[in-house]
C-alpha cells in the first residue's frame, strides 16, 4: 500500500469521524451546515454522508418547516438505533439507561439499596438490570456498557483503585461487567464523565476550560476539562477537588486526610435540616423551598460560603472561563447565586474573577448515563467504518 492511500485512507477516516461528531454532539444538521461547518465541500459531505448513512451510523430525512425556493438540504440525524448502556454508580442506588448515538436517554432504571453493595454485587445488579433492557434493546446496534464510579478509577482498563465510602480496592469493574453483560465494558470517575458531558452536551457546551463539581450520598466529585480535555496527569486522579483542605480544624475524612471539601459540605447535613432521612437529588431544590425557614436560608448559605473556599482552590489552581455545579450543589447555588458568587468574588485575585461564569448543570441525573455511554462510543466516533 501506497504512502499516498494510506494518507487519503486516514484523511477520508478523520472525515468521516468529524461529520459524526457533529450530528452526534450538536444534533442533527443539514448537510449545508455540515458543509459551512467542516469547511469540505459538497460532493465529499454528499459522500460521507452517504457511507455514514450506509453503515447505518446515520439518517438523512427531508427538513420539516422549509419555504425557501429550491430543493431543501437532507437533514442528517446520528442513528437512534446505535445505542450504548450507560450505568451510574452511586453511593444508594444504580441506575442504567440505554443512550442513543442520537444523544436521547431511554428506558431509565434504577435500582436503589439500603447499605453500599461490593463492587461483585453491584456488578450483579447491573447485570441483572442490563438483562431486563432486552426487549428494548430488541433490533439495535449495541456498541457496549460505559459506568461511571464514585472513586478513583484508571479509566485505561477500568481498574477502580479505591471507593473509600464502600470500601473498594483495585477492582476490576470493567472487565467484570463485560464478564457478566458479554458487552465491551468500560469504567471511569463519575466527576469526570459528568464534566466531560456537560462541557459536551450541557451547561459547559461552547466553553474551552470549566471546572465541574457534583455533590450527592457519595460525597463531592469534581473534573476539570482544558482545551476541551481532562488534563494530563500521572495515574489519570487528576482535579479530586472533594478532597482539596477547607478547614484544617474540620473532621476526618474517609480518604484519611482532615478537613476536606466533602466533609464541610455535605448531603447528610442538608437531609438532616431538611428533616428527611432520604432524598432524591432531582428533588433537593423542591425539598428546600418547602422547608424555607430562617434556619435552613442560614444553613444553605454557610454550605456555600465553605464551598467558595473549595472553589477558590479550583479556580486558582484552573483559571477555568466557567464552574459548573451538579446534584445538590446546584440545588444550593440555585437557592442563593449571590452567596456563592460573593465569598468567591472575595477570595479571588480581581483578574481571575472578573469573567469567571458559575452556572448551575444542565443535565440533570443524565449526566452520569450520557457521561458513561460516551466511554462505549468513543471508538465509533473515532473510526465510524472501522479502518
Amino acid at each position: 500500500m501506497t504512502q499516498a492511500h494510506t494518507g487519503s485512507r486516514e484523511l477520508r477516516r478523520a472525515n468521516l469521524s468529524r461529520v459524526l461528531r457533529l450530528v452526534h454532539e450538536e444534533g442533527a444538521a443539514s448537510r449545508a451546515a455540515l458543509t459551512r461547518r467542516t469547511g469540505l465541500s459538497r460532493s465529499t459531505i454528499a459522500d460521507l454522508v452517504a457511507s455514514l448513512e450506509a453503515a447505518g451510523l446515520v439518517v438523512e430525512r427531508d427538513p420539516t418547516g422549509t419555504g425557501g425556493v429550491g430543493r431543501p438540504s437532507p437533514v442528517v440525524h446520528a442513528s437512534a438505533h446505535v445505542v450504548a448502556i450507560g450505568a451510574g454508580v452511586e453511593a444508594d442506588a444504580v441506575t442504567v439507561a440505554v443512550v442513543g448515538l442520537d444523544g436521547a436517554v431511554a428506558h431509565r432504571i434504577r435500582h436503589e439499596y439500603a447499605a453500599e453493595p461490593s463492587a461483585a454485587a453491584t456488578v450483579e445488579i447491573v447485570g441483572r438490570l442490563v438483562d431486563s433492557l432486552a426487549p428494548a434493546l430488541s433490533g439495535a446496534r449495541v456498541l457496549g456498557i460505559g459506568a461511571a464510579v464514585p472513586g478513583l478509577v484508571s479509566a485505561a482498563d477500568g481498574l477502580v483503585r479505591m471507593v473509600p465510602h464502600a470500601g473498594w480496592v483495585d477492582e476490576p469493574i470493567a472487565r467484570l461487567l463485560a464478564d457478566r453483560t458479554g458487552l465491551p465494558a468500560f469504567a471511569d470517575n463519575d466527576a469526570n464523565l459528568g464534566a466531560a458531558a456537560e462541557s459536551t452536551f450541557g451547561a459547559g457546551r461552547g466553553v474551552s476550560s470549566l471546572v465541574y463539581l457534583h455533590g450527592g450520598p457519595s460525597g463531592i466529585g469534581s473534573g476539570v476539562r482544558l482545551g476541551g480535555s481532562a488534563p494530563a496527569s500521572a495515574h489519570g486522579f487528576a482535579a479530586e477537588l472533594g478532597h482539596t483542605l477547607v478547614d484544617p480544624r474540620g473532621e476526618r475524612c474517609r480518604c484519611g486526610a482532615t478537613g476536606c471539601l466533602e466533609t464541610e459540605v455535605r448531603f447528610d447535613l442538608l437531609l438532616s435540616v431538611l428533616g428527611r432521612d432520604r432524598l432524591d437529588l432531582p428533588d433537593v431544590s423542591a425539598a428546600l423551598r418547602e422547608a424555607a425557614s430562617p434556619e435552613v436560608d442560614a444553613f444553605v448559605a454557610e454550605q456555600l460560603r465553605r464551598l467558595a473556599i473549595g472553589l477558590r482552590n479550583a479556580v486558582n489552581a484552573f483559571d477555568p472561563e466557567a464552574v459548573v455545579l451538579g446534584g445538590f450543589l446546584g440545588a444550593l447555588f440555585a437557592e442563593q447565586p449571590e452567596t456563592l458568587l460573593a465569598a468567591l468574588r472575595a477570595q479571588l485575585m480581581p483578574p481571575m474573577a472578573e469573567s469567571l461564569v458559575v452556572v448551575r448543570g444542565a443535565l440533570g441525573e443524565d449526566r452520569l448515563l450520557i457521561g458513561a455511554a460516551q466511554l462505549a462510543f468513543r471508538g465509533l466516533l473515532d473510526d465510524p467504518l472501522g479502518t
